[in-house]
């Protein structure tokens, strides 16, 4: 049992964009000392502002990264789906979490300590090059989603967090003959943002005019062109 995990997380760290660039030993290592936990659907991994001690990645399942407001509102700042990676920002700088994070589905972890990586990335300065790009493209995710929603309308932002969502899917599974988002309809209100109410609203006609199913917790989209079309 242990060595067909091993050759699975070792298959991970492989194909991941930035860990796929360390040299065989040191994959090797990391997947010896990373530890696998499970966590139930709903279930948080960590709440912002806890220590960023840890990097993981998703063996299995999907992940929601979120941000709560003092009153409790919670935004989904992103999804992480299965071969992905998390919290490598916290592990570089060794500071708080900037965000939080909790199971959309029912996931496989790897937890993989700051001591073990943060050598190898010191290692690899181009590892590091290629974060700061990661974090350019988060902050100007971020600064699109605040013009989002200031100048478009619920309809568009909810079109527009549906496609996006579609396209970090099959970046992970290109062959997957539809792409299934795990997602329920308030957490797209809250990335649209807007109320669960409208966006129900939306995701119903959408669904009569056949452009997306709805199951539960779930999301499929069938005309990617039509969405494409309101933003």
């Amino acid at each position: 049992m242990a060595a067909p995990m091993h050759e699975q997380k070792r298959d991970l760290f492989q194909h991941h964009f930035l860990l796929g660039k360390l040299e065989p030993g040191e994959i090797d290592t990391l997947a010896t000392r990373a530890r696998v936990a499970s966590y139930r659907a709903g279930q948080e991994i960590f709440a912002k502002g806890s220590p960023g001690r840890t990097m993981i990645a998703v063996l299995q399942g999907e992940v929601k990264i979120v941000s709560l407001s003092p009153t409790g509102k919670e935004v989904v700042l992103n999804v992480i789906h299965a071969g992905e990676v998390f919290g490598e920002i916290a592990v570089i700088d060794g500071k708080e979490r900037s965000a939080g994070a909790s199971a959309t589905t029912d996931c496989d972890l790897l937890i993989i300590d700051r001591r073990d990586v943060l050598p190898i990335f010191e290692r690899h300065p181009e590892i590091c090059m290629m974060l700061m790009q990661v974090l350019c493209q988060r902050l100007r995710r971020t600064s699109e989603q605040v013009e989002d929603v200031l100048f478009r309308s619920l309809e568009a932002r909810a079109a527009k967090a549906l496609l996006q969502l579609m396209e970090d899917a099959k970046h992970v599974e290109p062959r997957a003959p539809e792409v299934i988002l795990h997602l329920s309809q308030n957490d797209l209100a809250v990335i649209a943002g807007g109320r669960r109410e409208s966006v129900n609203k939306l995701l119903q006609a959408w669904q009569r005019e056949g452009w997306i199913a709805l199951g539960r917790s779930s999301i499929v989209i069938r005309d990617a062109a039509a969405l494409e079309r309101l933003v």
